[in-house]
């Protein structure tokens, strides 16, 4: 046996203990489990968002600067597109209101849960 040999073995035996001692890893949670509402934007959206979320990434390496320039202004029009669909939601019940219409219950339960699932990200974030 060489003394590499005896080194690789060292290290395999330490990283076996290691692992068996470490805490186990958590999984990261599902789609299923940390969604309890519909997505935030439909599937062709998040299609679209990704395909130019990628573009910006791979320009990466011919010219940094405008990468992070044209990241920033992507995630501001994902930020402004989410701050839009809610205030069109709001309006739509405020409008409901005004109009001295009672909104179901129902309604009034999907809103909060959009809003819960939007606070969730949020804070995931």
């Amino acid at each position: 046996m060489t003394i590499h040999d005896q080194h690789t073995d060292e290290v395999a035996a330490a990283e076996q203990q290691s692992s068996e001692t470490a805490a186990p890893a958590k999984p990261e949670p599902t789609r299923a489990e940390t969604s309890t509402a519909e997505t935030l934007f439909a599937d062709a959206e998040l299609a679209d968002l990704r395909g130019r979320w990628a573009g910006v990434q791979a320009a990466f390496v011919d010219d940094p600067k405008d990468c992070v320039q044209k990241a920033d202004g992507l995630v501001s029009d994902v930020v402004e597109q989410l701050t839009t669909g809610f205030a069109h939601a709001r309006s739509r019940l405020e409008e409901q209101w005004a109009r001295g219409e009672e909104v179901s219950t129902e309604d009034l339960r999907q809103a909060l849960m959009q809003y819960r699932e939007f606070f969730e990200r949020l804070l995931a974030v």
